[in-house]
């Protein structure tokens, strides 16, 4: 009996599958799909952190991405996939990082696409990244947008170039007939961070007064409830074979700063390391902590630090004109993200402020006057 002939009989609809459910977006995107009535499947493997979806009302299947039969049967019988799985990474890692990097993003993403065409599962949203588009290269901070490619002739991340890749199989696909948008996401910014992000961790290292020195330099950052909502308008009106860029607000380090003095009532670290200084170092620290302790969190790597110093700015009118994208802010994702972590006692600093709002606040529902009260 087909997907359709089951809804007119009475059944409820297929689901829709999410892998990388349990990540930052993953985590957003699923709660947003809950809320809206949505029945979900989601892809996990059991050695990953999946607290993100503790409590919720989700199919799930266990495997990797990297299987491709495996994949095929969590797939069966869902209509509409979000990819939203990948490895992140900013260090360029050794032979193994670059690997898993590369099997994770790229040979993963390629499964995903063509079990969903055996299993006829119907659009499909992938996941990209802003560090992925091109720039221009005599202007870097020149708004980039969709049409422009990225450039590979300069000293990249592995993570970047495992990305650009990932467009390229979604392109590969599209080709063949495949229905496949792309969402592209900037620096994530909001709650349900559980792993949690680079943003998140840096937000509670200063909250925590561990954080004694910054690094200048600026990026676009886009919300959780932004970044789901991409999805949701990709899913809904996307054109097949096409990418939209999706970010709230451009901010540099220092403004980012700000927000999280303004939130944690903690004083900002007065002390700002010149970009160049720290990329020497960086250089040292981060060649001897992927060879011999890999597992080592890194704050400050070369390729975070060549990103910052481009600041980069997104140009989201496609998506604007479009989709009828409109982003919200900054200050208010800053804010739910530390009421989340807050919540979660990751916050240990007594001097901390509380939250002006709940870790329960609904991402889809929070008003962002709620920040500011």
């Amino acid at each position: 009996m087909t997907s359709e002939s089951s809804t007119l009989a009475g059944s409820s609809p297929p689901p829709v599958f999410v892998t990388g459910a349990a990540g930052h977006v993953g985590a957003n995107l699923v709660r947003r799909l809950l809320d809206d009535g949505v029945r979900v499947r989601v892809l996990l493997r059991h050695e990953d952190n999946n607290e993100g979806l503790e409590g919720l009302d989700v199919e799930r299947r266990f495997g990797d991405i990297r299987d491709l039969d495996v994949t095929r049967c969590a797939l069966e019988g869902c209509r509409g996939v979000y990819h939203v799985a990948a490895k992140i990474s900013t260090i360029e890692g050794n032979r193994a990082h670059r690997r898993e990097v590369f099997d994770c993003n790229v040979v993963g993403t390629r499964n995903v696409l063509q079990a969903a065409r055996e299993v006829e599962a119907g659009r499909v949203v992938v996941t990209g990244s802003f560090s992925a588009v091109g720039y221009d290269l005599d202007n870097p901070s020149a708004p980039a947008n969709e049409t422009m490619q990225f450039y590979p002739m300069e000293r990249t991340m592995p993570y970047e170039r495992s990305k650009s890749l990932v467009e390229h199989e979604c392109w590969r696909a599209a080709v063949k007939g495949q229905d496949v948008v792309v969402a592209t996401c900037c620096a994530v910014v909001g709650p349900a961070d559980f792993f949690p992000s680079r943003l998140g961790r840096a937000l509670c290292d200063y909250s925590n007064r561990k954080l004694h020195a910054y690094v200048d330099g600026g990026f676009e950052f886009v919300a959780s409830r932004d970044i789901v909502e991409g999805h949701l308008l990709c899913m809904r009106q996307g054109r097949s074979g096409e990418k939209y860029i999706f970010s709230s607000e451009y901010k540099t380090i220092s403004e980012i700063l700000d927000l999280f003095e303004e939130v944690s009532g903690v004083p900002r670290p007065c002390r700002r390391i010149p970009a160049n200084m720290m990329l020497v170092f960086s250089e040292m620290t981060s060649f001897y902590l992927s060879r011999f302790h890999p597992s080592f969190p890194q704050r400050f790597t070369p390729g975070a630090i060549r990103l910052l110093c481009k600041r980069l700015h997104a140009d989201i009118g496609k998506a604007r004109r479009d989709l009828g994208y409109q982003p919200t802010s900054i200050r208010a994702a800053v804010h739910e993200a530390y009421a989340f972590h807050y919540h979660r006692n990751a916050i240990t600093n007594p001097l901390a402020k509380r939250p002006c709002v709940t870790a329960a606040t609904p991402v889809d529902t929070f008003s962002p006057s709620q920040a500011y009260g």
